[in-house]
């Protein structure tokens, strides 16, 4: 394993401890994972699954930070459109602009498709709500609607942590930002 970084290396010897699990297993994830071209998820085919579903609902399209977002809000069975996912948050005192997410994409997206409904469901903490009120501004001109998830997650968590229920009812209750 000399041919890899060190902190590589220990992951590798550490996981190779584990039944079916060893350097060639870790490379084939490496070289099959990549990001969806449409909605930027983690996926092992592009289109991802949930971007080459014809069953979801192309009028609405849910914002998230992160693929492990995109994953819990899955998980409530509530939503049944597509996504985009940032692949982070702004934050300035980070050097984290807009030009370091995916905003681009996702304003191409929406002028290119049918998107009646935007729902900004970014993190509810410092970073995930000036991204969403960024992206409100932005989108208010070329969408119908543009929504946040409702409150219910607790400010300073994320998404991926909370429960199927929380994240039910704060889609139920998401609201147009003013």
């Amino acid at each position: 394993m000399a041919y890899y970084p060190e902190p590589v290396a220990r992951l590798i010897d550490a996981l190779q401890r584990l039944p079916g699990i060893g350097p060639e297993s870790l490379v084939a994830v490496k070289d099959k994972i990549v990001y969806c071209r449409t909605c930027f998820n983690v996926t092992d085919e592009d289109p991802c699954r949930l971007c080459a579903d014809p069953g979801r609902d192309a009028r609405l399209l849910c914002v998230v930070e992160e693929p492990n977002d995109l994953l819990a809000m899955e998980r409530t069975g509530e939503y049944r459109g597509r996504y985009h996912v940032l692949l982070g948050a702004l934050s300035p005192l980070d050097g984290v602009g807009p030009d370091d997410l995916k905003v681009r994409e996702l304003l191409a997206r929406i002028e290119a498709g049918a998107v009646e409904e935007v729902i900004l469901a970014t993190n509810p903490n410092v970073e995930g709500e000036a991204t969403a009120l960024y992206l409100a501004k932005l989108l208010r001109p070329l969408v119908l609607r543009v929504t946040r998830i409702a409150r219910g997650l607790p400010v300073g968590g994320d998404l991926e942590y909370a429960d199927q229920v929380t994240l039910s009812k704060a889609l139920e209750g998401r609201r147009e930002i003013s």
